[in-house]
């Protein structure tokens, strides 16, 4: 019932990164550890998309399921 009277949207990667990071407390600092400092910055202002690598690491440290991150996004 509540799927279809408040279905929840998908999020994108990038809003899928956001959302994990508020979960947890979690800064953009703590994300560029992840990633490095120039692509986190890329990654979350949309200018560069995930990488296959990238992906494994957030998937792995943060528990953010891979097949929300390897969506297509603008």
């Amino acid at each position: 019932y509540e799927e279809v009277r408040w279905p929840v949207e998908d999020l994108d990667p990038v809003d899928a990164i956001i959302a994990a990071m508020e979960a947890e407390g979690r800064t953009r600092s703590d994300f560029a550890a992840l990633v490095g400092q120039s692509r986190a910055t890329e990654v979350l202002k949309r200018r560069r998309a995930l990488t296959l690598p990238m992906i494994r690491k957030v998937a792995a440290a943060w528990r953010v399921p891979e097949r929300v991150l390897v969506k297509e996004y603008r």
